[in-house]
């Protein structure tokens, strides 16, 4: 079942039926058991005739937005790339290897573009690059519900010239790309399932490149248990998995680029690059 947040209110496709919803966002992924809610109100909803959805809306409520790094070992050597000349490489083949995984705040809802909303890239760096991720979408009670779409915007230029910088080249208006809608499933995803990039330049691709959950080296249940060790949400949260697609250190997004982010059982995320200089 797909579940979309949109103009009219909640929405559940699946099975061949759609179903609009009364309760509010934040008290639907929060429901005592909402693969069952949803079921209930498809079984009273109307046949899927194709036609195109409300207009859909970021996924997010009042639930905040984490992030995981390093969990790739693409993501490993890129870091280390990037920050070799701060000497600060040798952190990142640390964490890596680590017990603890590296978490980070990222966003809340007001910097959030959904589908086919704008992200944006700082006006203070010259190397800017998404970063396609799973995204789980987690419970006031630490369980995974489901699963989403994430584009964690990034400034390589930034991080790169100190770790200490992560915050600033993570964290700014239109950081963060997450959608079109929630995967609701408390089952985990096949290890074999693609999350695929591709990002276009007027009529050309630019980049492309592909990874698989296989390739994550740490469980999502582990990076969730560690995220709410000693931390409360409320209304739940979404984390950001880290990413094992990395365009190479000669390229950078431009304004006007098209994002796409594809993760089969989810659907397809697409945001164009606002900002910079």
């Amino acid at each position: 079942m797909l579940l979309y947040k949109t103009l009219k209110g909640p929405l559940v496709t699946g099975g061949g039926r759609k179903a609009l919803l009364k309760p509010g966002w934040d008290v639907l992924l929060n429901s005592s058991d909402l693969e069952q809610t949803l079921r209930d109100a498809l079984d009273t909803g109307l046949p899927d005739d194709g036609s195109p959805l409300p207009a859909i809306l970021p996924p997010i409520g009042q639930q905040e937005v984490w992030a995981a790094g390093v969990t790739y070992f693409r993501s490993r050597e890129a870091r280390m790339e990037e920050s070799r000349d701060a000497g600060a490489d040798d952190f990142y083949a640390r964490v890596y290897d680590a017990a603890r995984p590296e978490l980070f705040f990222k966003a809340t809802a007001q910097r959030v573009a959904g589908h086919g909303q704008p992200v944006r890239i700082r006006r203070d760096s010259a190397w800017n690059v998404p970063e396609p991720e799973l995204a789980l979408v987690v419970n006031s009670a630490g369980v995974i519900i489901g699963y989403s779409i994430g584009n964690d915007m990034s400034s390589r230029a930034i991080e790169g010239e100190n770790p200490l910088y992560l915050p600033q080249a993570k964290v700014y208006d239109g950081c963060c790309g997450l959608g079109p809608g929630i995967l609701v499933s408390r089952a985990p995803l096949p290890p074999e399932t693609p999350i695929r990039l591709e990002i276009r330049r007027g009529e050309s691709v630019a980049f492309s490149g592909e990874t698989s959950l296989a390739s994550l080296k740490r469980h999502p249940t582990e990076l969730v248990e560690y995220l709410f060790r000693e931390s409360s949400f409320p209304f739940g949260c979404f984390l950001l998995t880290g990413t094992g697609v990395v365009p190479p250190p000669a390229f950078t997004l431009a304004r006007g680029d098209e994002i796409h982010v594809t993760i089969p059982p989810i659907g397809e995320l697409v945001n164009e690059v606002d900002g910079g200089g």
